[in-house]
């Protein structure tokens, strides 16, 4: 699906979010990436052949 000289990781790469943005929606909190993939903005993605990454959240500790 890459079209760009050195081409962008692929959907099932570790580092799919390296890819390039070819539609952003910041007031709907999300991106599509050259590969397929959905990126969303609290970290969540959807890959091209359906499945979930689950949002990455770091937990706070009180102190």
């Amino acid at each position: 699906m890459c079209q760009h000289r050195t081409e962008c990781p692929s959907a099932d790469s570790a580092d799919r979010e390296a890819a390039v943005p070819v539609a952003r929606h910041p007031e709907q909190g999300w991106s599509l990436l050259c590969n397929g993939v959905l990126m969303f903005d609290d970290t969540g993605e959807l890959l091209p052949d359906g499945r979930v990454i689950a949002p990455r959240r770091s937990l706070l500790i009180a102190a």
